[in-house]
């Protein structure tokens, strides 16, 4: 689900089903023409599509995260941001980009979805199984 279909009222109800998050990352720079920002914002929306397709009943994507910042700011911001939804009620917040993160390994996810050294198009199989492995509790 997205988070704009949940409203107040259904929240309690849901909430015990819906422990994952997804939080999109763009990865904008800020220096980008309209249409690259189209294409960045396309990509992280493209690798997210098949987590949203498959997990539907036990997800939640939020609103993406869209720009990135120099340092660690970047790192912060997002960790603020999992925590503050894990202490929400979410058991698992999955980071999803359509581009390698270069400080992927800073985040307090549980997991990051992106894609793999030479890999353009999402593997739908192999998201699915790591994401199932995350719910299994196998470490990889």
């Amino acid at each position: 689900m997205k988070f704009s279909e949940i409203d107040a009222d259904s929240w309690p109800d849901l909430q015990p089903y819906l422990d994952t998050c997804l939080i999109p990352l763009s990865g904008l720079k800020g220096g980008e023409a309209p249409w690259e920002a189209t294409e960045k914002v396309a990509r992280a929306g493209q690798w997210l599509s098949p987590l949203e397709q498959a997990f539907r009943g036990r997800t939640v994507t939020m609103p993406a995260f869209h720009y990135d910042e120099e340092g660690s700011a970047q790192s912060d911001s997002i960790n603020r941001l999992i925590a503050g939804w894990k202490k929400l009620g979410f058991r698992y917040v999955i980071v999803v980009s359509g581009q390698a993160l270069e400080a992927g390994d800073q985040l307090q996810a549980d997991l990051i979805i992106q894609p793999l050294d030479g890999e353009d198009e999402p593997d739908t199989g192999r998201i699915s199984k790591a994401v199932a492995e995350l719910w299994r509790g196998v470490s990889g």
